[in-house]
């Protein structure tokens, strides 16, 4: 199975910081692909255009993502971005559902199936964001919030779609603050998602569903968290806007965390 990193820049990338960004972490990582590791940069929308000419002249196979998407192909949705327009930007993955799109933009349940939808039907691979807040973790609710999660989205899709979605267990309080899940929580928590997966769809779509972890990830801590059974990868913040360390966490990664 390939491992996937993504870097996840969010509202941060002026025009000039992308390209300088860019051309640092090109060369860091042109092996990560041909050694199993999908790498891919989420810049904010303004910075799809510039990125993806960038990564085209240096001839890096660093995918692009966004941030996310509109489930309408077209239409009056001010301020909003559709599949075809990210494809033409050269988008082959999109986030769905990141926690931040939940607490700020209230999406949840039907809106977030759209989108999940609209991105599998327009060609991009998207990568659905789960996971609990610190008072649902401390009130031993962990499992029953992915539960509810899954089943207004991915479950909600139909079969044949399943294998097209990547999921990034991203606990809530861990993003953004520092705190990371310990290796162990982070295992339980994929743990129990691809058993609900392969509960719903079967052993062989468990065992070949992606799944990565989410928050406060860094090139200190991501050698245990990817070394752990069933964590394919990460999803990364705030350090996949330094070269160096996004770079030593896809390095990590082409070598399972060792």
């Amino acid at each position: 199975m390939r491992a996937i990193v993504a870097g996840n820049w969010k509202m941060n990338g002026t025009l000039a910081e992308t390209r300088s960004l860019l051309a640092a972490l090109a060369p860091e990582i042109e092996t990560a692909e041909a050694n199993g590791v999908d790498v891919v940069v989420i810049p904010p929308f303004t910075a799809l255009e510039t990125a993806s000419a960038t990564l085209r002249s240096a001839g890096s196979r660093i995918h692009l993502g966004a941030q996310d998407l509109h489930w309408e192909p077209k239409g009056a949705f001010t301020g909003e971005i559709s599949v075809g327009m990210l494809r033409e930007l050269g988008c082959s993955f999109v986030l769905v559902g990141h926690s931040e799109r939940r607490a700020h933009f209230g999406e949840g349940g039907a809106v977030l199936l759209a989108k999940l939808e609209a991105a599998i039907r327009g060609g991009l691979t998207p990568i659905l964001c789960v996971g609990e807040k610190l008072e649902e973790r401390e009130a031993g609710r962990t499992e029953g919030v992915l539960d509810d999660q899954l089943d207004e989205t991915l479950f909600a899709l139909a079969p044949r779609d399943i294998a097209g979605v990547v999921v990034a267990y991203e606990p809530v309080w861990a993003i953004g603050t520092g705190r990371t899940a310990t290796p162990q929580q982070a295992e339980e928590a994929h743990r129990h998602i691809r058993h609900r997966i392969a509960g719903r769809f079967g052993e062989e779509e468990g065992a070949r569903s992606r799944i990565l972890y989410g928050g406060s990830v860094t090139s200190a801590n991501a050698a245990e968290l990817l070394r752990r059974p069933g964590v394919d990868g990460a999803l990364v913040g705030g350090a996949s806007l330094k070269a160096a360390e996004f770079a030593g966490i896809v390095r990590l990664a082409t070598q399972g965390g060792t």
